[in-house]
C-alpha cells in the first residue's frame, strides 16, 4: 500500500457509507484486501506502508504487535460486515499483501481468511492469494496455507542475479524463489506468481534475460514484471542522489520491457495487463482485475484503501493508531471521497486501457476520440479492435501507455 495518503473528507466514526454506494451491488464482484504491514528489513526501493520491528518499537506498544495482528484485523472484517449490512454477495477474491504477510504464522493468515469466510462467505470458485517472501516460508508453512484455503501464492523474486538483489536490498538468495514454486506446487497450490523488477541500477540486458529464464523455468503460471520506480524518500533514491549507483533511463526500461514480452510470449505467457502475463485465463490474477475494472473491494489493515460503489476511503497508516481505533469501536478510516461520474469515467479509461481487452470508445469525449484516432495512425492503438469500438494498446502503445492514457482521458 502507498505510504502517502490522499486528502479527503472525514470518515464517519462508524464507517457508514452513503446509501447510493450499495445500489446495484449485486451486479459487482466483492473482494477483500488484507494488509500486513510488517517487514523484517526495509528494501531500499520500497515506499509502501510497512514497518520493521525497530521502527515500531516504542511507537505503538502492544497494539502494534505482530502477535495480535490477526485478531485486530478480524475486528475490521467484522466492522465491514456491519457497514455493508445485509449485502448478500459472497467474497470473490481475497488478497493478503504487505509488507511481508508470511512474517505472521501461517495460522494467523488462515485465521484472517476465516474471518472473511465467517462474516461474508466465499464464492465456490474464490481466488485466495497471499504474497510471500521466499525466505520466510518452507514446505510445512505452505502446506498449512493450502490446507487453510489459500489457492494462489505470489513470491517476490525481483531478480535472479545476486548483485541486482543487493542493490534492491533484497535478502533472499538467488534460486530460492524458484525452489519456492516447486514447494508451493507440491503443497497443492493451483496458481503461482513470481514478481520481477527490471531497470535496477547495474542490471544488464543479460541479467534481465537470466531472471526471465529462471522465472519461466521455475514453472509458475503467472509472472509480473515491473519497471523500477525510484520513489523520493527511499534509501535507493538517496544512494542515487549521492552518486553511489546510476539512475536507469526510460530507454533502458523500454528495451527491458520488449525483452520481457519477447521471452515471455515465446514461453507461452500472454500479457493481459501491461505488467502482467499468464499462461491461461485461469492463471490471471482475478483480484487485481477487480481493481482494474472498478469492482468493489474492502481493504483491511493500516493504510489500506477500499472502494465500494463509487466511494473510496483509506485507513490510518500506523499499526498502533489502526489498532487503537478498532479497540475503541471506531472505524480506522482516515478519510474518504465520493467519486463523481466524471471521476469514474476517467478512472475506467486509466485502468481499462492497460488491459488486453482495452476500453470502450464510448467512454471517450470528443477530444479523447480525436486523440484515439491519432493514436491509431501513430501505431499506438490496434486498428482491428478500434474498428469494433474498443481502444486496445499495441506493443508500442504499451511502452507509452501513460502518455496514451493522458491523451485519451481529455
Amino acid at each position: 500500500m502507498p505510504s502517502v495518503l490522499p486528502d479527503g473528507e472525514p470518515m464517519p466514526e462508524d464507517g457508514a457509507l452513503p446509501a447510493p454506494a450499495l445500489l446495484g451491488a449485486g451486479e459487482r464482484p466483492l473482494g477483500f484486501y488484507l494488509h500486513v504491514p510488517y517487514c523484517a528489513t526495509r528494501c531500499g526501493y520500497c515506499d509502501f506502508n510497512t514497518y520493521t520491528a525497530t521502527e515500531l518499537r516504542g511507537s505503538g506498544g502492544v497494539l502494534a504487535s505482530r502477535d495480535n495482528y490477526a485478531a485486530t484485523l478480524t475486528d475490521e472484517v467484522r466492522l465491514a460486515r456491519k457497514v455493508l449490512g445485509d449485502d448478500p454477495r459472497p467474497v470473490r477474491t481475497v488478497f493478503v499483501g504487505g509488507g511481508t504477510p508470511t512474517l505472521l504464522a501461517a495460522a494467523d493468515l488462515v485465521s484472517m481468511l476465516g474471518a472473511v469466510r465467517d462474516e461474508f462467505g466465499l464464492a465456490d470458485d474464490a481466488e485466495i492469494t497471499t504474497e510471500a517472501n521466499p525466505e520466510s516460508v518452507d514446505p510445512a508453512y505452505l502446506a498449512e496455507l493450502r490446507e487453510g484455503g489459500f489457492n494462489r501464492i505470489s513470491f517476490g523474486m525481483q531478480s535472479a542475479r545476486q548483485h541486482v538483489l543487493k542493490v534492491l536490498d533484497r535478502t533472499h538468495t538467488p534460486g530460492r524463489p524458484e525452489a519456492c514454486v516447486a514447494e508451493a506446487r507440491a503443497a497443492g497450490f493451483e496458481h503461482v506468481n513470481l514478481d520481477l523488477i527490471y531497470g535496477t541500477p547495474g542490471e544488464s540486458d543479460a541479467d534481465w534475460r537470466a531472471s526471465l529464464d529462471a522465472a519461466i523455468g521455475a514453472g509458475p503460471d503467472h509472472i509480473s514484471a515491473y519497471a523500477l520506480i525510484v520513489e523520493e524518500g527511499t534509501q535507493l533514491a538517496r544512494r542515487i542522489r549521492r552518486g553511489e549507483v546510476p539512475m536507469t533511463d526510460d530507454d533502458v526500461h523500454a528495451d527491458r520491457y520488449l525483452i520481457a514480452e519477447d521471452v515471455l510470449s515465446g514461453a507461452g505467457f500472454s500479457w493481459y495487463e501491461v505488467s502482467n502475463w499468464a499462461t491461461s485465463q485461469a492463471g490471471r490474477c482475478l483480484h487485481n482485475e477487480l481493481y482494474w475494472r472498478g469492482a468493489d473491494w474492502w481493504g483491511a489493515g493500516p493504510g489500506a484503501h477500499s472502494h465500494v460503489g463509487g466511494v473510496r476511503w483509506w485507513n490510518v497508516k500506523h499499526p498502533g493508531a489502526y489498532a487503537a481505533a478498532l479497540a475503541e469501536g471506531r472505524s480506522p478510516g482516515a478519510g474518504r471521497e465520493v467519486l463523481s461520474e466524471e471521476d469514474r469515467r476517467v478512472e475506467r479509461v486509466l485502468l481499462e486501457l492497460r488491459l488486453r481487452e482495452g476500453c470502450e470508445l464510448s467512454l471517450l469525449k470528443p477530444a479523447g476520440l480525436a486523440a484515439a484516432d491519432k493514436a491509431v495512425g501513430d501505431g499506438l492503438l490496434d486498428p482491428g479492435p478500434y474498428a469494433g469500438g474498443r481502444a486496445v494498446l499495441t506493443l508500442r502503445g504499451r511502452l507509452l501507455a501513460d502518455a496514451v492514457v493522458r491523451d485519451l482521458v481529455d
